[in-house]
């Protein structure tokens, strides 16, 4: 079994959860059959690269994003299934499913109709995505949701999928590298205390993160624990521009060490010192499949908080390895409240913050390993190939 693997994200190029994720389900997978991955960007030894074709420089990105994909429908020629991950490489699926009679997979990172702050983003390019993804979804041949709650939102916002082609294989973390560490060599280059504790972010700048609703309830924490926030890539110029005037809000209400901001895409051992160390990890999403960065957190014995939105009940242990507060979209002022007040009753017992984060690396390690999780997907590759 020969299975083309497209995906936009792919080392060193990696920003976001989907890349971290076919990055370790590929590790697996080759444990278990041929693989052969095609990415975007710059060479690579490891996959082919596709970089936008030269026509269609300054094109809109949604353009660009689909001449990679006819380079790539082009480059699978020999293989006997493609599977994409995200709408930049449907296509790419969909048309060399078309072109060579091979089944087409799809996983189920995120969607673009519960997305629709990315028209902001994108303008008439969303419009474009959103095509794609909703043709590539009505003729894949199977796909594979992150979580029971992903397949819900596959089924209502593509009714027209047959649910016995909707299979669910979570996300899952390789908790040999994320694992507690207790170094704290890249602390004083970041301008953080070392012998105080602290709360953190990790995420990029986008509605979906729900980072403003963050730094407003950050307005209520307890004492003058400093929230530490790993966030850049904005997704707008304007939410940028938002972003760091909540963040100065914050700073002149509770002092300028309240936020330590660090607006670069830190490396992974800088990342699992930050998590490792921090008294909880804060996951304020408005939307979020699964959220692989809380298994992140609590494969490195971290507790978390988190809203309660999408997949992320399926990882987070409401009281048992963390806190879920409910996410009202009607009612946001009442969300950031809630969500201080769980941040509030970790600050003030932090031996129980220790005992859920010890009690979120057993979950990690006994439900998301990265083995089974490879072998769930061959099965739903096998499947397809059968019928």
């Amino acid at each position: 079994m020969r299975i083309g693997i497209l995906t936009r994200e792919w080392p060193p190029e990696i920003y976001g959860g989907a890349g971290v994720h076919v990055d370790q389900l590929v590790h697996e997978l080759r444990r278990l059959t041929p693989v052969y991955v095609h990415c975007f960007g710059i060479h690579r030894t490891d996959a082919t690269a596709h970089p936008v074709p030269t026509s269609l420089h300054g094109a809109n990105q949604a353009i660009q994003t689909l001449g990679v994909d006819l380079e790539m429908a082009m480059a699978v020629a020999d293989v006997d299934l493609v599977h994409s991950h995200t709408w930049y490489t449907n296509l790419a699926g969909h048309v060399a499913s078309l072109l060579y009679g091979i089944p087409h997979v799809i996983t189920a990172h995120s969607l673009e109709p519960m997305r629709p702050w990315k028209e902001e983003q994108l303008g008439g390019g969303y419009h474009v995505s959103s095509w794609v993804e909703r043709s590539s979804y009505a003729e894949a041949k199977a796909v594979i949701a992150v979580s029971n709650g992903m397949r819900n939102d596959v089924l209502a916002s593509y009714p027209f999928v047959d649910p016995a082609r909707v299979h669910v294989v979570h996300n899952g973390i390789d908790t040999s590298i994320y694992k507690p560490q207790s170094s704290i060599s890249s602390f004083a280059q970041m301008g953080i205390d070392p012998d105080k504790p602290y709360l953190l972010f990790v995420g990029r700048i986008t509605r979906q993160k729900g980072l403003v609703h963050l730094l407003r309830a950050a307005q209520h924490f307890a004492g003058d624990i400093p929230l530490v926030m790993c966030a850049s890539a904005a997704d707008t110029a304007e939410i940028e521009v938002e972003t760091a005037a909540a963040v100065r809000e914050l700073r002149a209400a509770r002092g300028a060490d309240s936020v330590i901001w660090i607006e670069k895409q830190v490396d992974r051992e800088t990342l699992i010192e930050l998590f490792s160390n921090a008294l909880a990890f804060l996951c304020p999403s408005i939307y979020e499949p699964l959220g692989i960065v809380n298994l992140e957190a609590m494969a490195c014995e971290t507790a978390v908080i988190a809203s309660d939105v999408g997949g992320i009940p399926e990882v987070v242990a409401d009281g048992e390895t963390g806190l879920l507060v409910h996410y009202d979209v009607n009612d946001s002022t009442h969300f950031e409240r809630q969500f201080a007040l769980a941040v509030n009753s970790l600050i003030e017992d932090p031996a129980r913050a220790a005992a859920m984060g010890k009690a979120g690396r057993e979950r990690a390690v006994a439900h998301f390993g990265w083995d089974a999780i490879a072998q769930q997907t061959v099965d739903v590759y096998q499947a397809a190939l059968d019928n």
